[in-house]
């Protein structure tokens, strides 16, 4: 081996030892949690959240009368922080990016955009991309595009062939819209190669399992877990490989822990009207924090 291969080698070394995975908890998530029926307040949640040792928040762009507070606990307990846009056109990104600049670029380890264009197609919908990757790096913000039902990227076939043609663009992989919206009650070798062509993008991962008829189900605990994880586990392993192989010194992989309130939760039926959740959101999700660091140690 010569010297310039050895030290090619040396720093891609450095760069996976220095790369760390960033768990963080869905701010959405944490609507309605909270004790003896009370929700938990704002601060409440930042400090239930930085304790159980998630890194930090994927939330939303505060407005100006609470991006004070926002800054004050972001601080206070040591999280990083993320949100989420959800732009029609490429002027709403760069709306939406200028406004994400005047609360504090710095602040922001990157934007998830939900593209709100299911119906574009073809070159618009491949030119809407390039826009915002290009507005992207004009605003020095990572934007990562998630797949998503009712999205530009709603469609894993289209999806897939779009990113062919997308070189740079990276993507925030939620598969759970894609076996839900695939009905896939079994992985099929198609679905399986078109994921693993999308992996390869990974900028960012939501953990969430559909088991192909709902969208959101219980993973199950230490003791036992759902059958389809082993499909979910294996595609997180495989993104968090792939988004290694590019990082850059002291990059983070953000993994959000994003498990929706009703009616994305399955919930009981109960007189008067009530709908009670049938899984425990905040255990879930610790299940997933789990998951993820056990799953990113065994590639380290």
């Amino acid at each position: 081996m010569n010297m310039k291969s050895a030290t090619r080698i040396d720093r891609k070394q450095s760069n996976e030892a220095n790369s760390k995975l960033s768990v963080e908890m869905s701010w959405w998530t944490m609507t309605g949690l909270g004790t003896a029926g009370r929700p938990w307040s704002m601060e409440e949640r930042f400090e239930r959240i930085a304790e159980a040792g998630y890194d930090g928040i994927n939330g939303f762009l505060p407005g100006p009368e609470e991006a004070e507070e926002w800054d004050r606990l972001l601080a206070q307990y040591n999280l990083s922080f993320s949100v989420n846009a959800y732009p029609r056109t490429a002027e709403d990104m760069q709306q939406f990016l200028a406004d994400a600049k005047a609360f504090g670029a710095d602040r922001l380890h990157y934007v998830n955009a939900q593209v709100l264009a299911p119906f574009l197609v073809g070159e618009r919908a491949e030119q809407l991309l390039r826009d915002i990757s290009g507005l992207s790096a004009e605003a020095g913000i990572p934007v990562f595009i998630e797949t998503h039902r009712g999205t530009i990227t709603q469609d894993l076939i289209r999806t897939a062939e779009m990113v062919r043609a997308l070189e740079p663009a990276k993507l925030t992989i939620d598969f759970s819209h894609y076996v839900l919206a695939g009905e896939m009650l079994q992985i099929s070798e198609d679905a399986e190669a078109l994921f693993q062509q999308l992996l390869k993008r990974t900028g960012c991962i939501h953990a969430r399992v559909s088991n192909g008829e709902q969208i959101q189900v219980d993973v199950g605990s230490e003791q036992g877990e759902h059958p389809m994880l082993v499909h979910y586990k294996r595609w997180w392993k495989d993104g968090m490989r792939h988004w290694l192989i590019g990082a850059a010194l002291g990059q983070k992989l953000p993994f959000v822990c994003e498990l929706g309130p009703a009616p994305y939760a399955i919930t009981s039926d109960e007189a008067g009207g009530r709908k009670t959740e049938m899984s425990d959101r905040w255990t879930q999700s610790l299940v997933l924090q789990k998951l993820a660091r056990e799953l990113w140690a065994e590639i380290h």
